[in-house]
């Protein structure tokens, strides 16, 4: 059913469509913009409080190292000092940046910078000391004690602000959840008012649906009736085909016969008359013996005409010599006559005399295209047996074609293809363009009983 018909039946469904997709697009926005905006504050809020929590461990990790280096002297210990500085500054520099957009930063923040800073300052103040020093020195130990009420306050200004972010994170935890209630609330509305929508569409629907069902039923009535028609006009036409192949090689057969019988016997009759005549004639009338000759030879050509005309009518070497001589002959009359190389790779298989006819015209027909067509320069032609199937093949290396395209010359391949189905086997024709053509036949071959 069209979304015409549907509006034109139901007038209040587009409008209230629009409405519900406007309301629900409406309260996804506001959800996903709040939710977006308090996750990143909840994401900022854990940076800060993962820096907070950061400064004790690192300071107590830069005051051990500054101790150990005061006493040993090790260069290990003032690598460790100076990475741990450097961490204490980092977080430092990222708690500032956090609080920096506030309107009104926390009054502990100053204080924790400066206590940090002074930290630090006294800690490295002991370092030089160390180092200017060839052994440790007790003023070196009283400065490292001199920090310890440094850290302790620290520690307070941290513990502080931790406290100040666990309120800001618990405040926008209850704010993401009450936006996600809200978006849960609205989408619910929205889908209920959704679904009492549907049921009055689906109400209204059910007689149209039924109406769709029982036409679709009488299509598909019709169109199983097409396909039997179809498929019964098709095995008609297949047996037309057949038929009518079956009918030309039996005229083929009849004109070969009554060519051989019949003109065969009226040219050897007029050869042996005009044999008689010229041995009558020996000697005395010149000119007319010449005639004589020049008859004989036409004849002769007759003769030999008539015998090529019978052999492509109805190869008689086909049934005295078998398929693979008549194939080694046909093939070399068209090298002759061509002028193109053909190689041959034949071997002797079984077929019915009717599959060996088939092969034989498939051949024929296909250098005859050959010759018209391809503007080759070598052909060729196979003959074999793969598990239990006749396999042959002609190829050539010419032009080629688009096997796609529909060519007004493929009805030679049409019969062709009619003509091996009729005795159960299958073919296929690969081609391109300047690539040259290969048709290949597969044929069923004939089990031979046991001697």
């Amino acid at each position: 059913m069209s979304l015409f018909t549907i509006v034109r039946r139901n007038p209040l469904v587009l409008p209230l469509a629009g409405v519900a997709a406007l309301a629900m697009l409406f309260v996804s926005e506001v959800s996903y913009w709040k939710s977006i905006r308090t996750i990143d504050e909840i994401g900022a809020t854990q940076t800060a409080r993962g820096s907070l929590q950061s400064l004790p461990p690192r300071m107590h990790d830069a005051s051990t190292a500054a101790r150990a280096f005061v006493v040993d002297g090790r260069a290990t210990d003032l690598q460790a000092f100076e990475a741990a500085a450097a961490d204490i500054g980092g977080a430092i520099e990222a708690i500032d940046r956090h609080y920096r957009a506030e309107a009104e930063r926390p009054e502990g923040l100053a204080s924790l910078k400066a206590s940090a800073a002074g930290g630090l300052s006294l800690l490295a103040t002991a370092i030089r000391q160390r180092q200017q020093a060839s052994a440790p020195a007790r003023a070196d130990a009283a400065t490292l004690a001199a920090d310890e009420a440094q850290w302790t306050g620290i520690r307070k200004l941290v513990t502080d602000l931790l406290a100040r972010e666990t309120v800001r994170l618990e405040a926008d935890r209850g704010e993401l959840k009450r936006t996600l209630l809200l978006s849960r609330v609205g989408m619910a509305a929205l889908i209920a008012f959704s679904l009492l929508a549907l049921f009055f569409y689906l109400r209204h629907a059910q007689a149209l649906r039924q109406q769709v069902l029982e036409q679709e039923h009488l299509v598909h009535d019709e169109r199983d009736r097409l396909d039997v028609e179809v498929r019964l006009r098709t095995a008609q036409l297949t047996q037309l085909a057949r038929h009518l192949q079956t009918a030309r090689e039996d005229e083929r057969h009849r004109l070969a016969r009554n060519l051989h019988d019949e003109l065969g016997a009226l040219l050897t009759s007029a050869k042996l008359d005009a044999a008689r005549i010229k041995a009558r004639l020996a000697g005395t009338a010149p000119e007319a013996l010449e005639r004589l000759a020049h008859l004989v030879q036409t004849l002769d050509s007759s003769i030999a005409l008539g015998r090529r005309i019978v052999e492509d009518l109805r190869p008689s070497t086909l049934a005295n010599l078998g398929l693979v001589p008549t194939l080694e002959i046909l093939a070399r009359e068209f090298a002759d006559r061509s002028g193109l190389a053909v190689q041959c790779d034949l071997v002797p298989v079984h077929l019915s005399p009717a599959a060996e006819l088939v092969v034989y015209r498939l051949v024929q027909e296909s250098i005859t295209n050959i010759s018209k067509h391809a503007n080759a320069h070598a052909v060729w032609l196979r003959l074999g047996a793969e598990g239990g199937r006749v396999m042959v093949s002609v190829r050539d290396d010419g032009v080629g074609f688009d096997p796609v395209s529909s060519l007004p010359s493929a009805y030679g391949l049409v019969g062709m293809r009619f003509r091996v189905e009729s005795e159960g086997g299958t073919l296929s024709v690969e081609s391109a363009l300047g690539q040259g053509t290969t048709v290949r036949v597969s044929l069923p071959e004939l089990v031979q009983a046991p001697t």
